[in-house]
């Protein structure tokens, strides 16, 4: 398949793109510069002056709209929300807009959200099903973002809105920061440690995806999330475990918001999250539990 990423160079998007690669499948990473072709990958510039990527797009099977500025970087300001927000309106509007330019649709969208639409609980379980949506800053971006997607299907396009959890790779997303202190000595109980953490590898992230284009019948959100989510405190522990450090040193709630502001809800807040339109579909999770997604990483 002709498969079109945006955010192709992003940690899912790098992960996305060397497992389409090794499928077989033929990719065009749509970016700002312009980049000479590799094997297998075509560079399509978009959302700069002049650029008309629906040209070089005509024929694709797939597009997967990873595109955003990453909830990671940097601390919550009102500007940083601005950006946030603003960067996922803008790239899903281009994607709509390349796809109605298109001749030939592709038959399908995955759009990248997030399990943070789902209100933070320390005791409910949240699958797509639920209807249930936070109020705070993340889940109104997400449902905004969800939102705007769905127009694709105005086109035809099957669409599908991968809620992702909270990526795990060695050298990016969240994992490092959370590592850092189990390599300094100093690692322990973030907060209650009660808050869920709803994790996934980034391999089963990336094969999600394209799971997603795979099946035909799969629409709407589907929560890509490991099917055994950890409380905080058990998390961290696994993480000592896997590097062969204590977990001792506890970081208090009072102290993370004090730090980082509004942004400590990533940290201080969770959702148990499960996959079951994943499950239902008949997917099977390369690392469907913590130490040996961990061991993998660490290998």
């Amino acid at each position: 398949m002709k498969i079109a990423i945006t955010g192709g160079t992003g940690f899912l998007g790098t992960a996305l793109t060397e497992l389409l690669l090794e499928k077989g499948h033929e990719v065009f990473i749509l970016t700002r510069s312009d980049k000479p072709k590799e094997q297998g990958i075509t560079y399509v510039r978009w959302l700069s002056n002049g650029a008309r990527p629906e040209a070089q797009l005509e024929g694709i099977d797939a597009l997967v709209n990873l595109a955003g500025t990453s909830i990671n970087d940097g601390l919550w300001t009102d500007k940083q929300k601005k950006k946030i927000y603003d960067s996922r309106v803008s790239a899903t509007k281009e994607v709509l807009r390349i796809i109605s330019a298109l001749e030939k649709k592709p038959s399908v969208l995955v759009n990248a959200s997030a399990v943070g639409i789902y209100p933070a609980s320390e005791h409910k379980t949240y699958t797509e099903a639920d209807q249930e949506y936070g109020h705070d800053f993340l889940a109104e971006t997400v449902l905004a973002w969800e939102s705007l997607a769905e127009q694709a299907q105005i086109d035809g396009v099957r669409t599908a809105y991968a809620r992702l959890g909270i990526l795990l790779g060695k050298e990016e997303g969240a994992l490092p920061l959370m590592a850092l202190p189990y390599k300094l000595f100093a690692g322990g109980t973030v907060g209650t440690g009660r808050q869920w953490l709803s994790w996934i590898h980034v391999r089963d992230a990336a094969r999600a995806i394209l799971f997603a284009i795979e099946q035909e019948d799969l629409t709407g959100p589907f929560n890509v999330t490991a099917p055994n989510p950890q409380r905080m405190k058990a998390f961290g522990k696994e993480i000592g475990r896997a590097l062969g450090r204590p977990h001792w040193i506890p970081a208090p709630s009072f102290a993370l918001k004090a730090a980082l502001g509004d942004k400590s809800r990533l940290v201080l807040e969770g959702q148990w999250a499960l996959p079951a339109v994943l499950l239902d579909h008949g997917f099977k999770f390369e690392f469907p539990n913590l130490p040996e997604a961990l061991a993998d990483i660490y290998k």
